[in-house]
């Protein structure tokens, strides 16, 4: 039968490290300012996320989400072996697209060299922190069905451009960074359930969709952007907001569910999953999730110390991290699960 299958993986991040001694520092530029602008402190961020650094792209307007994209897009494709000129589909997950519309894909697909009359088709999907994996059932569909052969699916995002350097938020500043992760999938002729994509399965819950938002562009008012950016009573809507308590409890609980789920789904267990890769919102959620669904500790992989919380670039970043310091092996089999904004949420499994 006709499987979806990995043919190659890649990443980005940007050379600038933003360690948790700089972040108090930072102005609204992110730039690094004498006077301490932010109250916080590396103790304070450590023991809240796990978080020790982050990336962030240069701030001089030539560092777009496409941008970022193209480079972790350009390396899966080398590693798969694959001509950008093969891709027939491009899906495209983010939350800091490069302007509100058109669609980042199709700015991909120029940065690529694959625009023209005849150009693949372009998805951008919006599920946050589960884009990746929402994409990854997209493609497998898709690829299943014969209707594409060479899929691109990028998670990527620049947070930097648009937090908070204050204390107000510095709960939401803290934890973001700069980055991006790419897949090429592709059928394979293979009768092995494990091979391949094995499993995916997402959903969402909009009861939650307001304790995690960015509302600066509201369609429901005339006009949809109203606010004088220099007074701190009204510029707080350009900024992400979080009712944090609620999002961890959630997200705890959701990423447990989804997580036996796929493994009771499958008849899997841990003997045979070789790593397990959750996104990397905050390292004390996937601590407890870890410790709630019976996650073998040695098989739990985290890189949110690295980079922060890059959304929808975390599980394919993630990934690429470990298999370039040689923990993660072609074909090895993966288990994800994901959390974000919506509420949305899921987990799959895979081999890379």
């Amino acid at each position: 039968m006709i499987r979806s299958t990995i043919l190659g993986l890649g990443s980005y991040v940007p050379d600038r490290i933003v360690t948790n001694e700089e972040i108090p520092f930072l102005d609204d530029q992110h730039v690094r300012q004498t006077e301490q602008q932010t109250q916080t402190n590396d103790e304070w961020i450590r023991a809240r996320s796990g978080i020790e650094a982050r990336r962030y792209v240069p701030n001089d307007g030539e560092w777009p989400t496409s941008r970022l994209g193209q480079i972790a897009a350009e390396r899966a494709l080398a590693d798969a072996g694959v001509d950008a000129k093969e891709v027939d589909c491009i899906i495209f997950a983010t939350l800091s697209p490069d302007i509100h519309f058109p669609g980042t894909a199709c700015f991909l697909q120029t940065r690529l060299g694959i625009s023209g009359e005849n150009g693949c088709a372009c998805y951008d999907i919006r599920q946050q922190c589960s884009g990746f994996l929402y994409g990854l059932q997209m493609a497998d569909a898709f690829i299943r069905t014969g209707m594409y052969r060479r899929i691109l699916l990028v998670g990527a995002e620049v947070h930097s451009h648009s937090l908070d350097y204050t204390t107000r938020g510095r709960d939401v500043m803290v934890l973001f960074g700069d980055g991006a992760g790419a897949v090429v999938l592709g059928p394979e002729e293979n009768d092995d359930p494990t091979s391949g994509v094995v499993y995916t399965s997402v959903g969402a819950d909009g009861s939650g969709a307001m304790d995690l938002y960015l509302k600066v562009f509201e369609i429901a008012k005339a006009p949809f952007v109203q606010y004088d950016w220099k007074n701190r009573d009204e510029n707080s809507i350009m900024y992400p907001q979080m009712n944090g308590k609620r999002v961890f409890l959630h997200a705890v609980r959701s990423m447990v569910v989804a997580t036996k789920k796929a493994l009771a789904t499958t008849g899997l267990t841990w003997e045979d999953i070789d790593w397990f890769v959750p996104h990397q919102a905050n390292l004390r959620i996937n601590e407890a999730v870890a410790q709630y669904a019976e996650i073998p500790a040695e098989k739990a992989l985290n890189s949110i110390m690295f980079y922060g919380n890059t959304t929808a670039a975390t599980v394919p970043l993630t990934i690429d991290h470990w298999r370039q310091a040689g923990k993660v092996k072609k074909g090895d089999l993966i288990l994800s699960a994901v959390f974000g904004a919506g509420y949305t949420f899921g987990a799959g499994i895979f081999r890379v």
